[in-house]
C-alpha cells in the first residue's frame, strides 16, 4: 500500500513511478498490476499528465460535478456530494499488464489517483501483482 497526499483542493495525482516501484520490489516479471483507492470519494485514471490533460480533466470534472449545494449527499465541505458521484466516472481502480516486469502503458500513458474530495487529505492506493506464471 502507497499513501499519497491529495491536498485540500481537487488533484489529479502522478503514482506512475510508485507502481513501477512496487513491481520491481515484487520481482514482478509477466502479469497484472491491480491499483485500488478504498475510499468512496477518489478514483485512478490512466492518462497522460504533464501537457495540460490533467487540468482539462480537472475542468471536465467541475463542469459535469459542479461544487455546490445541489447535491444530496451533503455533509462536509460544499460539494462533498459530487465526491461521492466521481468514482462512477472514474473508477476506484484499474488494472495494467505487466511485460518484462514493466507496465504496459501507453507511451503516454500514467497512472493518476484523482481526488475531488478536499475533506480527506491523504488516500491510501492497495498495489496487487498477480502473476502470470
Amino acid at each position: 500500500m502507497i499513501r499519497v497526499a491529495t491536498g485540500s483542493r481537487d488533484t489529479v495525482q502522478d503514482i506512475t513511478g510508485e507502481c513501477a516501484d512496487f513491481l520491481g520490489r515484487t520481482g514482478a516479471r509477466d502479469g497484472l498490476l491491480h491499483i485500488f483507492v478504498p475510499h468512496a470519494t477518489a478514483g485512478i485514471a490512466l492518462i497522460e499528465l504533464g501537457s495540460g490533460s490533467d487540468v482539462d480533466l480537472l475542468d471536465a470534472m467541475r463542469a459535469l460535478l459542479p461544487k455546490d449545494d445541489r447535491w444530496t449527499h451533503s455533509h462536509g465541505s460544499l460539494g462533498h456530494g459530487r465526491s461521492h458521484v466521481m468514482p462512477a466516472l472514474v473508477p476506484p481502480y484499474a488494472t495494467i499488464p505487466v511485460v518484462e516486469g514493466k507496465m504496459a502503458l501507453g507511451t503516454w500513458q500514467s497512472v493518476a489517483v484523482v481526488d475531488l474530495n478536499v475533506d480527506n487529505v491523504v488516500r491510501n492506493v492497495r498495489l496487487s501483482f498477480i502473476d502470470g506464471g
